[in-house]
């Protein structure tokens, strides 16, 4: 370290050796009129280290110049930006390490500022890496996988979904339309009996059975155009496989591409058509209050939009501006798909060089701006718009908006300020439990998070179950201003009855929530309100509509994982344990080779007999015992 910095290329022990030091780096004074800018800055790119008395690191940026950039801090406070006066009053001493191009730079400045958090830096504190399908082309016999980091590996990534649930809920359609290997094993098992999912004509069988590469790499481009969103292309091919399969008198063949046209013809129809450009890209909206500053990012993928996501940051964080470049810079770093295209709210002047950084990392062009007219126009300001509504719940003031239009949409008799949310969850009538979440303000308040074990209602009976929380809770006191259960109108009939019977015309208001029911061609989520026969159908997208289902993900996911947590301490036996020879050693040596249960099930006879202890014969049991069984 040298008394003037530490100069030096930006090597990766370069970024981990850096710490920082009281009395490293050029000490300065700082007060309103300016400062006296330090000497010995050098001019090429890098990044630039403030630190407070204590040798504390405040603030990292980066340049490309550093020294015309660190220029621009010593400047008098009057006219300065509040968070950087801020800085500037605590800022004691200054760093900068050198680095070989720009490109290096935003890498060194995304490192330091993940290792030190400076107080006075943008922190995109949201780590989640979401999840995306994997489908490797390499292979003979590809399979699909759920993963949440994508590599440089030849494989094709398809992504990124919301949420797990949205990306289950494409891997359930993927299963139940086309006949991939369903099988965790990276290499193909060879097995002397198929899988359940064969006997479910859901899998070629390629692990029992010869199953050619030309026939089963057919699957895997339909399975990639329906992925890419290519469903018009896909459809075509169907219908001429199935026209083929007529003129060949193989009508079972024939029936069955029939459901996957039907299949993927209901999937198309409650997709949402953004964009008639049939190309990837990745919308930023930023929308700025007196107490957050809101940025919602939408993921469009082949014209259609998949999903999004929102983010939060203080607006003492600094500008609208300052939060989308320090969001462009800390997202894209941590690994998330980089589209060709990314397109955004406001300019910002280190556009052109996050752009080309991008491109680096990506391998391809990589264009970032901002449209001024058109379609592309409009998908920005949906994005804006979704910034601007706080669909998330997230500050007061937004939450207040939100629940007055909800009052208004549900035909309230008051503004909703605190929601509590119900769900049940049980298997077959047994352990079931209840919870509770409850949103102040759109926020959740986890204070009011309940767990319940239903006691009173035995065998299967939801609308009990629902009834005995209700009341149980009810007598708690502290009512919120409604209700919202997660079913149809049973529940919302079940509810209601237990609280005209408690608390009168004094208790909160009640509505249900159903999902849509596929089946039937529905594509949007049912809201039952009292006294009404048919359900109210808001528009996807509607803020309300986002935020009771919001509600109900939360009450669901946590009534699961009460569930099973109590199934975990409830149930000691495994399915192993009612297989005669199955002893505790050597179920601990099959859970131990195989991971899971699922891949002991899954497991043919020949990988089972592989694990040491395990006859062939005693192979052949287990094997037998879960085809019986039915998995």
């Amino acid at each position: 370290m040298q008394s003037k910095g530490w100069l030096g290329d930006c090597k990766e022990d370069a970024m981990e050796d850096y710490e920082p030091g009281v009395t490293s780096g050029v000490q300065f004074q700082y007060d309103a009129k300016g400062g006296k800018i330090p000497a010995g800055l050098p001019e090429g790119p890098g990044v630039y280290i403030f630190k407070d008395g204590s040798g504390r690191v405040i603030y990292v940026g980066k340049a490309k110049h550093i020294r015309k950039r660190v220029q621009s801090y010593f400047k008098p406070l009057q006219g300065m930006p509040k968070k950087t006066a801020l800085m500037m009053k605590k800022a004691r001493s200054l760093d900068w390490i050198l680095t070989d191009s720009e490109n290096e730079a935003f890498i060194l400045e995304s490192t330091l500022i993940k290792k030190f958090l400076p107080r006075y830096n943008i922190i995109l504190r949201d780590d989640k890496r979401y999840p995306c399908l994997r489908l490797d082309v390499g292979e003979m016999y590809p399979r699909l996988q759920i993963v949440r980091r994508i590599k440089k590996d030849g494989a094709l990534y398809f992504g990124p979904f919301s949420s797990a649930h949205s990306v289950r809920s494409t891997m359930k359609v993927i299963d139940r339309i086309f006949q991939l290997r369903k099988c965790r094993e990276r290499r193909l098992p060879k097995r002397t009996r198929p899988c359940l999912n064969f006997q479910m004509d859901r899998c070629l069988g390629p692990c029992t059975r010869e199953v050619p590469a030309s026939v089963y790499g057919n699957v895997v481009r339909q399975v990639r155009l329906f992925l890419e969103g290519r469903n018009r292309e896909l459809l075509a091919q169907l219908k001429k496989e199935m026209d083929r399969a007529v003129a060949a008198l193989d009508f079972e063949r024939a029936a069955r591409i029939r459901d996957q046209i039907k299949a993927i013809e209901r999937t198309v129809e409650r997709q949402n058509v953004v964009s008639s450009h049939l190309d990837d890209k990745d919308v930023i909206g930023v929308a700025e209050e007196e107490t957050t500053v809101r940025v919602a990012l939408l993921f469009v993928r082949r014209g259609y939009l998949m999903g999004s996501r929102h983010f939060m940051f203080r607006a003492q964080s600094g500008t609208a501006a300052e939060v989308l470049e320090a969001f462009l810079k800390q997202y894209y770093a941590k690994g998330a798909f980089i589209p060709r295209e990314i397109l955004v709210s406001s300019d910002i002047q280190e556009l052109p060089a996050i752009g080309g950084w991008l491109s680096s990392l990506s391998g391809r062009k990589v264009r970032i701006y901002r449209p001024i007219r058109g379609e592309k126009r409009k998908l920005v300001g949906m994005a804006v718009a979704n910034a601007e509504s706080g669909l998330i719940g997230d500050a007061a003031a937004g939450g207040m908006e939100l629940m007055e239009k909800m009052a208004k949409s549900l035909r309230l008799r008051e503004i909703p300020r605190s929601v509590e949310g119900f769900d049940i969850s049980n298997l077959l009538g047994e352990q079931a439990v209840g919870t509770v979440v409850r949103f102040v303000n759109g926020q959740p308040y986890r204070s009011g998070y309940r767990n319940y074990r239903i006691k009173r209602v035995q065998g299967i009976d939801d609308y009990g179950m629902m009834a005995e929380m209700v009341s149980r809770r009810v007598a708690k006191g502290d009512l919120p201003e409604l209700f919202l259960v997660d079913g149809g109108k049973g529940h919302l009939h079940a509810v209601l009855k237990i609280l005209e019977s408690t608390v009168g015309e004094d208790g909160p208001a009640v509505v249900a929530i159903a999902k849509a029911d596929e089946k039937r061609g529905e594509n949007r989520d049912k809201i039952y309100l009292p006294g009404r026969k048919n359900p109210i159908l808001l528009e996807p997208g509607d803020p309300v509509l986002l935020f009771l289902m919001r509600v109900r993900d939360e009450v669901h996911r946590r009534a699961i994982l009460y569930h099973r947590t109590l199934r975990k301490k409830a149930f000691t036996l495994s399915d192993l344990d009612l297989i005669p020879g199955i002893g505790k050693e050597r179920k601990k040596k099959l859970l131990t080779h195989f991971k899971s249960m699922q891949a002991i099930i899954e497991a043919g006879q020949d990988a089972l007999a592989g694990v040491p202890g395990i006859s062939t014969s005693l192979a052949k049991e287990i094997s037998q015992f879960f085809l019986e069984n039915g998995n």
